[in-house]
């Protein structure tokens, strides 16, 4: 049993959603207005989580590429690379990763998001293929879904003559 727990047996036990810590991390690097050491993170943090605790944190962190660090003396200087939307991205992008079927993988996330989330998609593929000029809409009727169907002619997009 934690120490916490031992100490009040009444006081329910909170368990943190997964990545809620590496998000708190990562805020508290991002207000900070250089890099600072694990233990200004703890302390920013409420101090409750033990010094370990956050330098492992730190350090998954460190490996997902979402923050740097830097040697001062005995200790690492810690700064964020990423912010929380690019963390999930960072995640997002090694899930997919980890798949032998890309295609099917996006072609299912796709077709599972809400129209206003399809529409946000569509808006940041068009602005991102705005400078390789690809036209990501091309062909592509408004009403259709990226399921893999397209337009009134029934072909995949992307795949007309």
């Amino acid at each position: 049993m934690a120490q916490r727990d031992r100490e009040d047996p009444h006081r329910p036990s909170r368990r943190r959603g997964q990545g809620e810590l590496e998000s708190q991390v990562l805020g508290a690097l991002r207000e900070a207005q250089a890099p600072v050491t694990a233990a200004w993170v703890q302390e920013r943090l409420g101090g409750d989580l033990a010094y370990t605790t956050v330098v492992t944190i730190l350090t998954r962190l460190l490996a997902k590429d979402a923050v740097a660090r830097e040697r001062r003396g005995r200790s690492f200087l810690w700064r964020p690379t990423a912010d929380v939307a690019g963390l999930a991205a960072l995640k997002m992008r090694r899930l997919l990763d980890g798949e032998s079927d890309r295609e099917a993988v996006l072609a299912s996330f796709v077709t599972a998001l809400p129209p206003d989330d399809e529409q946000v998609l569509r808006a940041l593929l068009e602005t991102a293929h705005a400078t390789d000029g690809v036209d990501v809409t091309d062909g592509v009727d408004a009403t259709d879904r990226a399921d893999g169907v397209g337009g009134a002619d029934g072909v995949p997009d992307g795949t007309e003559d």
